[in-house]
């Protein structure tokens, strides 16, 4: 499975972005995407930004690699979704 990574960008220079998020910073290519600003967020998957996030994107996705890495310990992954659970009809 491949997973990419909500990150913030920092700073660019147009070839690459030092990019923030999930409590690392590094250094990701942005030669296959648009321009994205500072303090635009992006979709990192080895390194390499992959597409432009809208914000409303960042938190959902987030929630989504902390349950899988919740889930790989079997804990219980309910707390995250818990907006969902509260709409889900019996």
């Amino acid at each position: 499975m491949c997973l990419g990574i909500p990150m913030q960008v920092l700073e660019t220079d147009g070839f690459t972005a030092r990019c923030a998020g999930r409590g690392e910073e590094r250094r990701v290519n942005v030669m296959l995407i648009e321009e994205v600003p500072e303090g635009g967020w992006v979709l990192v998957h080895l390194d390499r930004a992959v597409r432009p996030l809208e914000v409303d994107e960042v938190e959902p996705l987030n929630r989504a690699l902390d349950a899988i890495l919740l889930a790989a310990k079997g804990e219980n992954v309910d707390h995250l979704f818990a907006d969902l659970l509260e709409t889900a009809t019996p």
